[in-house]
């Protein structure tokens, strides 16, 4: 009997699987977007309606990147080129979550998505009367960051209308509970628990950006991490700690020391971290009010406000700027990318055992305060190439490239295979339990999603940088369930495969 005619045959390639541990040339077939064939390089090429010579080159798992805000065609495009075949917005969340899978299925999307819901948007609903956007936006958090109501404490009956949308979005699919913590820290703690409790119950994980960023007693980052720490011990839950890198920043030792310890005992905490010495978030967070910034160890200065370009003069400019804009993006660098001392502290964020690379990825915004729209319409966020005067932080770009490049070839503080697990299977694992779809994902192995990526190891790098948007390179081809979104190291636009990743769905 003749042997089935695969879609796709990629061969001579290094074949790497995390899970399994194989680290060989072989020769994988592709069919109907799942792998049907990982054989020894040294049989037969199987019939095939297309070949692919990718001899020298890496064929690894997609990157799975739990952490994604750029939730446009532009943005995913961006991580697609950066080797990124599914990209799902956990940390902060939307609501409502059907309207937001529904307007994604109806646009299309390069790569994969999915979300958790939003505890902040159901604060800001709850506590200041926001009405949730039908339509599925994911502007909500940053439309209305001055309300006045949803960073306080709330009444019992308003935290239980809060955990009542949260619950209702798991039933609508949502990968989990992302709760921005970080951003409401006079929000009751009590109410954390009880949002952990019924996470446990529902058997989804949260993602938390921690309480407190800060060096100084009370309320230090570690204070932040323990509370994160404590929630899961408490209740079982499966807690998920956000870009342990930034919200640690200098007890990075300390915080890694109580994550792993805690895991020894059994308790289910995770991280995650992006390989930056730079944050980005909204000037209106409350961590950057000109009274408690000093807390992170840095001034104004160390700000610059996205939409002009401007580096924050001083505290008098940072109060203008958080009136006038407050869902308005800014580059946070609590860390000196040119110090030795500070890369040091920041590759620390990676020693810890089990820390996944996710980017952060951030929307585009138009820089010199352009509105984001072409002449004649349409936003300018989804032209391709980026449009001239667009700009971002470049862990957008860049997060996957860098690691390969820099804490891989240059640093020597991850091996290749290590860098590919904590990028494609780790991210996977960690949410397959209440996803089993992604037990499909972040393998390359017979059964698996064809969620793969081809890349040059000796040259893959990053080329986005603080002033300017620029995709990776190196990455030859990126397919997503068996389609190229990248061929040749060139984006295809007409390509949008991605698909929903939903809790629960097999």
């Amino acid at each position: 009997m003749p042997a089935p005619v695969a879609d796709l045959v990629l061969t001579g390639a290094r074949v790497i699987d995390p899970e399994s541990g194989r680290d060989e040339v072989a020769t994988v077939g592709v069919t109907g977007g799942t792998i049907t064939s990982v054989d020894a390089s040294t049989g037969p090429v199987p019939p095939a309606r297309a070949v692919w010579d990718v001899a020298g080159l890496v064929l690894a798992p997609g990157f799975v990147d739990l952490h994604s805000h750029a939730q446009s065609l532009t943005g995913l495009r961006l991580q697609a080129m950066d080797g990124v075949t599914t990209a799902l917005e956990l940390e902060a969340g939307v609501l409502p979550v059907a309207a937001a899978y529904a307007r994604a299925e109806a646009e299309g999307r390069p790569v994969n998505f999915g979300f958790s819901a939003s505890w902040t948007d159901a604060r800001m609903h709850v506590l200041d009367g926001v009405e949730l956007d039908r339509d599925g936006s994911l502007d909500l958090f940053s439309a209305h960051q001055g309300k006045p109501g949803w960073r306080a404490p709330a009444a019992d009956r308003d935290v239980a209308r809060i955990l009542d949308l949260l619950e209702g979005a798991v039933a609508e699919g949502a990968l989990g509970f992302g709760v921005l913590v970080g951003y409401a820290p006079d929000s009751g703690r009590a109410e954390y628990f009880r949002l952990a409790a019924l996470a446990a119950r529902l058997g989804v994980p949260t993602f938390t950006h921690t309480r407190f960023i800060s060096t100084a007693e009370p309320g230090t980052s570690l204070e932040g991490a323990l509370e994160v720490i404590a929630a899961a011990a408490g209740t079982g839950a499966h807690m998920h700690m956000c870009h342990i890198n930034s919200t640690s920043t200098r007890m990075i030792d300390e915080v890694a020391d109580a994550v792993d310890v805690a895991r020894g005992a059994g308790v289910r905490v995770s991280t995650e971290a992006y390989p930056y010495g730079a944050g980005a978030t909204v000037i209106g967070a409350s961590f950057l009010a000109p009274d408690v910034l000093h807390r992170m160890g840095i001034g104004p200065q160390q700000l610059t406000y996205l939409p002009t370009g401007e580096r924050v003069a001083d505290a008098g400019r940072l109060a203008q700027l958080r009136a006038a804009d407050p869902g308005g993006d800014v580059v946070v660098h609590f860390l000196d990318e040119e110090d030795p001392a500070d890369l040091a502290v920041l590759e620390r964020s990676f020693t810890l055992a089990d820390t996944a690379i996710a980017t952060d990825a951030m929307p585009l915004v138009a820089s010199g305060g352009k509105p984001l729209v072409r002449p004649g319409g349409g936003p300018v966020g989804d032209a391709w190439p980026p449009a001239p005067g667009l700009v971002t932080h470049p862990r957008s770009a860049g997060s996957y490239a860098r690691t390969l490049r820099w804490l891989v070839r240059e640093r020597g503080v991850l091996t290749l295979t290590e860098a590919l697990r904590r990028s494609s299977l780790l991210p996977a694992q960690l949410l397959e339990t209440a996803v089993p779809a992604m037990r499909r994902k972040g393998r390359v192995q017979v059964g698996a999603d064809a969620d793969l990526v081809v890349f040059d190891p000796a040259t893959v790098t990053d080329r986005a940088t603080y002033r300017q948007v620029a995709p990776s390179s190196g990455f030859r081809h990126v397919l997503v369930g068996g389609t190229p979104v990248v061929r040749d190291g060139e984006l295809l636009t007409s390509a949008l495969p991605g698909r929903a990743v939903r809790a629960g769905t097999r």
